[in-house]
């Protein structure tokens, strides 16, 4: 169905072409004579008083900083119109993929501009259900500026109790509270200090096991920024205070390893996972709850796979048969099958069963519905999915609406309802039913978005990268484009993790179209598109592949003639602020605009930081001293030249981020602007009580606005909207 566009946006007005930039006066930001002995390297460090981000002067930095990008934004004509079409854009009903637990269906609920999006429960079928749930848990209430953030929710398996989760600017340190389903009221039952876990409830619905860290030490300026270390899996009782928590399972040997448990669906197996930072291999265990002769959630784990040697990534048990998906002799996946009463006890590695075997395309999930295996594909980063029974056999293929992406499923394995979501970069996310057993689909939720998507199109183009590598990408752009060279681009990318760049729609590039621009999306390496191969071909000593592949694609459009270097912005967030750093270090030809977001910009020292440690075996560390010559390189805060042009650069960041903590964005920002050659603006935008990927809808709205509004400044972007839209009030 082709979007309806509203009746008060017929009209487009042109906005003319803005002048070029006058030299921004930066607040003068002081230095310091510190430097660090790497392996009889010397290497100074005038902004490390910037990673004290709870001292005085690090804070009138910031509002010195944020007082200069706010006069330069407020500035720029037509930003009014961006924010306006961003709102109204933004302004349509939402409804995530649901999932049932106790027999009743879960599901977020968004009425168009709420800051965060509510909870439901419908019990019953799923046809309907979107219209006739009822509220649970609404976090706009909880925080009522948007300030802390709901960034857990998990039912139990009784459909009794919610435990939920908030976060203080949506950091990562999450405070768990329980709620009664029946009356809407809090138990008393508040446990701390969880980070980067959820909770995993018993069959129950008693209690739940979670993954806490060490109460941080009071020291100011700490509390985000402290290396993660020392997690422990411990298991919480309703009804009890957490100092009576059960301790269950840890890795003193390695204590920046993470760990984690969770309960099968079934309630009788409990895994537990050790992870070597942020890389896919993990070490294994199980322990059966209902072991008798260990009557209570201390039952012994028995280890499964030890080695490090593959990831591993139960999916489901049918019986005593676990299924799990692994890159086990199979960089793009497959699915296997253990027998988990039949474990060897010699230590032996277990006899594994394929029941998918590894094919030309990455299985990048898999799920059981009803009996059947479901396998999610990605072909050319195109998603797929195929039904199977559980020896393999593959009995259809999930009708998905045509070429995109798969975003998320939803399944019980007692259950042949299965859930799933699609979106591409044109199509805005909309929500299916699939029954598994007689193959019928019916759409779920479908929103109407104010947006045509008609005038646009998708293609996929392939790169070649410098070593003559293949990277694939998608571009999107308006049909009939003439290609002359002088069009606004923006080129996005990720390249790291193993995580897929996939295409999915966002009111931000909806607008971004709207304006005239092209909008580019390079698969690079580091990602997982094409399984493990490509995701080790982008790091540790690899990492510049990831660079010359973002390069390689920007020449291909400029070679292309879909834009040119004074037409060409560059964005990326996390590990692709990263990537925005070192390739406009390395290439600042190349680029006239830069938009690095909560970026790792300090190569040499990320890992003294919060989650920096679990990244080393994905980046190295400056401890070794082959890896120190390496990161280097490429560090974007290391790399900076004094005198050299560098693109016009709007870098963002949040106080509350603890994942990559904003000393990195202060530090690069300050360096930049000493080092800034010519006229183009180097400005930092700080957010107030957001995080690494948090901020509520009305601060994201303002904030892409200002990036957008940045951006065409510093194109010279004429500027096509549809008609001015009145602005609703936030709810």
């Amino acid at each position: 169905m082709r979007p309806r566009l509203l009746a008060t946006l017929a009209v487009a007005l042109l906005l003319p072409s803005l002048a070029p930039a006058q030299r921004v006066q930066y607040p003068a930001t002081r230095t310091v004579d510190h430097a660090d002995d790497y392996h009889g390297t010397r290497v100074a460090d005038p902004y490390r008083w910037l990673e004290d981000l709870d001292a005085p002067a690090t804070a009138e930095w910031i509002a010195a900083q944020n007082a200069v990008t706010t006069r330069y934004l407020a500035g720029i004509e037509g930003r009014e119109r961006i924010e306006s079409r961003l709102t109204a854009l933004w302004n349509y009903p939402r409804v995530s993929i649901p999932w049932r637990e106790g027999g009743k269906l879960f599901f977020t609920k968004n009425s168009g501009l709420q800051r965060q999006s509510p909870y439901f429960v419908a019990t019953g079928a799923a046809r309907g259900a979107a219209e006739r749930a009822a509220l649970v848990l609404d976090p706009n209430e909880i925080s009522r500026d948007g300030s802390t953030s709901l960034s857990r929710f998990s039912p139990d398996p009784t459909g009794t109790h919610v435990a939920y989760g908030l976060s203080k600017g949506g950091a990562d340190w999450v405070t768990m509270k329980v709620r009664r389903l029946a009356d809407g009221r809090d138990l008393d039952d508040t446990v701390d200090w969880i980070r980067y876990s959820g909770v995993s409830w018993t069959e129950d619905g008693r209690g739940f096991f979670y993954t806490r860290y060490p109460e941080p030490p009071r020291e100011a300026g700490k509390t985000l920024s402290n290396a993660s270390r020392d997690p422990k899996v411990y298991y919480h009782r309703l009804g009890t205070a957490q100092a009576a928590d059960v301790e269950i399972f840890s890795h003193p040997a390695e204590p920046t390893w993470g760990v984690g448990a969770q309960v099968s669906e079934d309630g009788r197996w409990l895994f537990a996972y050790v992870n070597r930072g942020t890389d896919p291999e993990n070490q294994l265990y199980v322990a059966d709850l209902r072991d008798p002769r260990a009557p209570d959630v201390r039952a012994p784990l028995r280890p499964i796979d030890t080695a490090l040697r593959a990831s591993f990534q139960p999916i489901g048990v049918v019986g005593t048969t676990a299924y799990v998906l692994t890159n086990l002799d199979a960089p793009r996946y497959r699915v296997v099958a253990l027998d988990l009463s039949a474990l060897p006890t010699d230590g032996a590695p277990p006899a594994w069963r394929t029941v998918l075997p590894e094919s030309e395309h990455t299985l990048e999930s898999a799920t059981i519905a009803g009996g059947k295996l479901v396998a999610a594909y990605l072909a050319d980063v195109k998603s797929r999915v195929t039904i199977h029974d559980l020896d393999g056999r593959q009995t259809a293929t999930l009708p998905l609406p045509g070429i995109g992406t798969l975003a998320g499923l939803s399944t019980r394995a007692d259950s042949p309802e299965l859930f799933f979501g699609f979106t591409s970069y044109l199509v805005p996310t909309s929500v299916y039913r699939y029954d598994v057993r007689t193959g019928e689909a019916e759409p779920f939720f479908q929103p109407a978005v104010p947006f045509d998507a008609s005038p646009y199109v998708t293609e996929q183009v392939f790169v070649t990268s410098r070593d003559g590598t293949r990277v694939p990408m998608f571009v999107t752009h308006k049909k009939g484009l003439v290609r002359d060279g002088s069009h606004p681009t923006m080129l996005y990318a990720y390249g790291g993790f193993n995580v897929n760049q996939q295409p999915a729609f966002s009111p931000t590039v909806a607008t971004w179209l709207e304006m005239g621009g092209v909008y580019a999306v390079p698969n690079l390496r580091g990602g997982g598109e094409y399984g493990e191969a490509w995701h080790q071909a982008g790091k540790l000593d690899r990492k510049q592949n990831v660079f010359d592949d973002f390069i390689a694609a920007a020449e291909w459009l400029i070679r292309e003639r879909y834009t040119s270097p004074a037409k060409l912005a560059i964005r990326g967030g996390s590990n692709g602020g990263l990537l925005v750093g070192a390739v406009m270090t390395q290439r600042p030809d190349l680029y006239a605009v830069a938009l690095p977001a909560v970026g790792v910009m300090d190569m040499l020292r990320y890992h003294r930081f919060s989650a920096g440690v679990f990244w080393v075996p994905e980046y190295g560390s400056a401890d070794d001293p082959a890896q120190f010559a390496t990161l280097a390189k490429y560090s974007p805060l290391h790399n900076l030249k004094k005198g050299t042009c560098y693109p016009a650069t709007l870098t963002t960041t949040a106080d509350h981020d603890d994942r990559v903590v904003p000393s990195h964005s202060f530090k690069w920002a300050s360096a930049l602007q000493a080092a800034q050659g010519c006229e183009r603006p180097v400005l930092i935008r700080v957010e107030a009580q957001g995080s690494h990927g948090y901020r509520p809808l009305d601060k994201q709205i303002l904030e892409q606005t200002d990036i957008m509004a940045f951006t065409a400044r510093n194109l010279g972007m004429p500027i096509t909207l549809p008609q001015k839209v009145t602005k609703q009030a936030m709810e």
